[in-house]
């Protein structure tokens, strides 16, 4: 099996406005909106972490400070726990941090899209390969986090990765789709990319999910992108030129996504990961049962 130069770098896009979840985003983050109890940043940094990324890149905008601040030691909560002897929210806390010097924090000074947003990014991530996430999507699976699996099958085929899933074949419209080659690993070779292909024309039902692992040669192209759909500098566009030079392979993710910047999709996160805790288990699916009997 050839060698691949590691993924060390991840980039999280979190400069949208958050505009779905208005009046809360007004004050607060759309990323810092919970989960539970954990911040919706705070899970895709886990799976990042999981997968053995070592250096995390934000890409922020206006009034995002708060999300630099939470990954950051807080003086003064951690004195009074001190002094309470509060050992396991200590513990707790220092747990989401990730190792001193391994966090940066470029701004997105304009809304141009997912491509502008990686583009901005590309001084941290120089030239080497790195992952993406997008920050309102948060994986739930039995076994290895979605990042990990996509880590294993770059091992073995190098080049892009985009991690996908399946979709009914009716509901294709309404995603960017891949097309499918040659099975390698747990995922194939992908063919192409449509994004919200017309109805009855998807050259598959595998939709992209928001993981990618991407080449640095993506910068360069992003740099001279044209604006695509909705006025915008579109990721999309600039992988389908690459995929002319690059081979990307997609990574059959077997678990759970929850789109947690739809009203839905954080909701349904929560009950998820709710009835995932021993603590609040009982409580919750009871209350639950009770909320859909009387539907």
């Amino acid at each position: 099996m050839a060698e691949h130069k590691k993924v060390r770098k991840a980039v999280f896009p979190v400069a949208g406005l958050g505009t779905r979840f208005l009046p809360a985003t007004k004050a607060v983050p759309k990323e810092m909106l919970t989960v539970v109890d954990k911040p919706i940043i705070q899970y895709v940094v886990d799976e990042a972490l999981e997968a053995g990324i070592e250096h995390f890149v934000f890409v922020t905008g206006r009034n995002k400070h708060i999300i630099e601040d939470y990954f950051d030691i807080h003086f003064e909560l951690e004195q009074t726990l001190r002094e309470r002897s509060k050992q396991a929210e200590m513990t707790l806390l220092a747990g989401q941090l990730p190792k001193a010097g391994t966090v940066s924090f470029t701004r997105q000074q304009e809304p141009l899209g997912l491509g502008h947003a990686v583009w901005c990014a590309r001084e941290i991530v120089g030239n080497e390969p790195f992952a993406l996430l997008l920050p309102d999507m948060i994986m739930k699976s039995e076994g290895k986090g979605c990042m990990k699996g996509m880590i294993d099958l770059y091992a073995q085929s190098g080049g892009n990765i985009i991690a996908v899933e399946e979709c009914a074949p009716d509901q294709a419209h309404k995603y960017g789709i891949v097309g499918v080659g040659e099975a390698i690993g747990d995922g194939f070779r992908i063919t192409g990319m449509v994004e919200k292909p017309a109805k009855g024309t998807a050259p598959s039902n595998y939709f992209i999910n928001g993981r990618y692992i991407l080449q640095p040669e993506v910068f360069k192209i992003l740099e001279t992108q044209e604006r695509g759909a909705g006025n915008e500098i579109q990721l999309t566009d600039g992988m389908l030129k690459l995929l002319k030079d690059q081979t990307f392979a997609g990574y059959h993710f077997r678990g759970t996504t929850y789109d947690c910047g739809a009203k839905d999709g954080f909701i349904l996160a929560n009950v998820a990961f709710a009835l995932e805790r021993a603590d609040i288990r009982p409580t919750v699916e009871e209350g639950f049962k009770a909320l859909l009997k009387g539907l």
